[in-house]
């Protein structure tokens, strides 16, 4: 059988039991979670580089990593994302949402504990009012 190497570098180790073998989650991974989990909070127009949920479901999930950037330092994460929100929603607010949603979805898909999610308002989605 052939040894499959993974770049140390990309992934972080979740899971190792030298009995059966270990788990590693590429580091995009954490972003892509990341991105899913801000885009399907209410009042977020987009991501960085206007990525929308209906744009992933066209593309891929693999586009959704753009506007997020992720450390990972002995299993703690620190997230910061980049957004563009709807008009009208309370930055405030929907910044704590967000935060609290890609908390949450990091910590219960991969185990790790997040330390931080910085949230960088790009710019404010202001759609056309049709008369």
């Amino acid at each position: 059988m052939e040894d499959v190497k993974i770049d140390e570098r990309d992934t972080y180790t979740i899971y190792d039991d030298q009995s059966i073998g270990k788990v590693q989650i590429a580091d995009e991974v954490v972003a892509i979670i990341a991105g899913l989990a801000a885009t399907e909070t209410e009042g977020v127009a987009s991501m960085n580089g206007h990525i929308t949920n209906e744009l992933v479901q066209r593309l891929g999930k693999k586009n959704l990593s753009k506007g997020v950037r992720i450390e990972v330092t002995d299993g703690v994460v620190h997230v910061d994302l980049s957004l563009y929100l709807k008009y009208g929603y309370s930055i405030p607010d929907t910044s704590a949402q967000v935060q609290e949603k890609v908390k949450t979805a990091i910590e219960n898909m991969t185990g790790l504990t997040v330390s931080e999610v910085n949230i960088s308002i790009a710019g404010v989605d202001v759609e056309k009012v049709k008369d």
